[in-house]
């Protein structure tokens, strides 16, 4: 049977299913929480959901304990998940460069399997909510998202040898990850209130197997493995040698400009990363509470209406790359979340929520170009070495984020709500520090040129 390399039908798959479970997890605790603290059915009508919005009424006051608990329970989830996915994703992710592309693909669509089988078990038969726990620990064993987003994105570098072609086809990727978003987000609210949490669940997961049939048998590796490397066998302690070698020697063989380059990049797409995980994680939360109140539905056309910034950030990528350097297009992003996270802080209607994403409209460039710029500064035989660093990364930017804000949401929910937001906003401060760095300081495209000799010929991402 001929394969293929046509990776974003994978893509696109794992994170329909992935988007569509991730609010209705959110969703499910949330209501679960509700009905142990009031010990009665949660109500949900066509336009909002349960809402106590009389401060003075006791029942508000258990309202905003069931945020708190909410919060802090999806915190210990992510970090529940944190560290085994941390470990696969560096090993395997890095390990692609030798071993192919494809298991960075398979493990954490099989890992998302197992998983969405423990919750739609834990929905049907009203399980304990502790047993989330152990569903999201075995999707961290097999590398969760962080290696699936490694490995992918290792496959289309692999795919690409123009360097704009490069950026562009990342911004695809990540255009396919809004798009998929917004429309998992969209039809959530309308899956979930027809057929319920259990078949949501089970939905998910009849999406993940077809998944994994088109990696195993469709899907060609970008990196040929010849026989005598598919019989041999590779100890544990030699798989760890080779793993953290090829990494080690990343910076090692580098020299001192493109190492700092590359930790200065590493540093801004982490610390930006934190600021959006953090600040977006908190919107179906504050959109629960009052005064929005928000059901199901409204909560998927909110999902649905960050589709639009998907789209206009990769138009924004596309057309900005023709006229403006790389770093540049990040400058930009970085203020336009910086101007919508504001915006949410204060939006206390329903529209002005919705308009919250028109100043977002390019907050998504800076991702795909960061990883670009990445990407663009290392030798082919590296690529899966640093898209190894960059999902670790965002394993423990993600994990750190999460708690850091969740933790600071159940602080502040009871004065304002908005607060983390702002806070995001402020945190914006740092990637902007470091952009602006690399622009005061005698980075210019001759110096980058000599970064990747023979590879790259020009670099000028960075030029100032």
């Amino acid at each position: 049977m001929r394969k293929v390399f046509f990776v974003e039908p994978v893509i696109f798959v794992y994170m329909f299913a992935s988007y569509l479970t991730s609010p209705v997890v959110q969703q499910f605790i949330y209501r679960r929480l509700w009905e142990e603290e009031y010990n009665s059915t949660f109500i949900s009508s066509s336009n909002t959901s349960s809402c106590e919005q009389n401060k003075s009424s006791p029942a508000y006051i258990k309202q905003k304990g069931v945020q708190e608990k909410t919060s802090l329970f999806n915190m210990q989830l992510d970090l529940t998940a944190a560290v085994p996915s941390l470990v696969v994703a560096f090993i395997i992710v890095a390990n692609g460069d030798r071993q192919g592309r494809k298991r960075s693909l398979v493990l954490p669509s099989v890992g998302a399997l197992i998983a969405d089988i423990f919750r739609t078990l834990i929905s049907y038969f009203s399980l304990p909510l502790s047993i989330l726990f152990a569903a999201t620990f075995i999707s961290g064993l097999f590398g969760s998202m962080a290696t699936f987003l490694g490995g992918g994105f290792a496959y289309i570098a692999d795919l690409c040898h123009d360097e704009k072609q490069k950026t562009t086809r990342i911004a695809v990727v990540d255009l396919i990850f809004g798009v998929v978003s917004g429309l998992a987000g969209l039809s959530s609210g309308y899956i979930l209130r027809e057929i319920g949490f259990t078949w949501t669940f089970g939905t998910a997961s009849l999406l993940h197997v077809v998944n994994i049939i088109y990696i195993i048998f469709f899907l060609e590796d970008t990196v040929s493995i010849s026989e005598s490397q598919q019989q041999a066998q590779v100890s544990c302690k030699e798989l760890l040698k080779e793993t953290f070698s090829g990494v080690y020697m990343l910076f090692k063989t580098a020299s001192s400009k493109k190492r700092i380059l590359i930790i200065v990049l590493l540093f801004t797409f982490m610390t930006y990363l934190f600021t959006v995980f953090g600040g977006s994680s908190l919107f179906i939360l504050y959109e629960l509470n009052e005064p929005l109140c928000w059901n199901e539905v409204y909560i998927g056309y909110g999902a649905a209406a960050f589709t639009s910034v998907s789209l206009t950030s990769f138009l924004g990528v596309y057309f900005f790359s023709k006229c403006l350097k790389d770093i540049y297009i990040v400058f930009i992003g970085i203020f336009s979340y910086v101007g919508g996270i504001i915006m949410a802080a204060f939006a206390k209607t329903t529209l002005l929520m919705f308009l919250v994403r028109v100043p977002s409209l390019l907050c998504l460039m800076p991702v795909p170009v960061l990883r670009s710029m990445l990407s663009k500064v290392v030798l082919p035989s590296e690529q899966g070495a640093v898209f190894a660093c960059i999902a670790c990364l965002e394993v423990v930017t993600g994990t750190i984020s999460l708690s850091v804000f969740n933790v600071l949401y159940a602080a502040t929910v009871a004065w304002f709500s908005g607060f983390s937001f702002l806070f995001s906003a402020g945190f914006c401060l740092i990637p902007l520090g470091a952009l602006c760095w690399l622009l005061c300081t005698s980075w210019n495209g001759e110096d980058l040129a000599l970064l990747v000799p023979d590879e790259v010929s020009s670099i000028d991402s960075v030029d100032s």
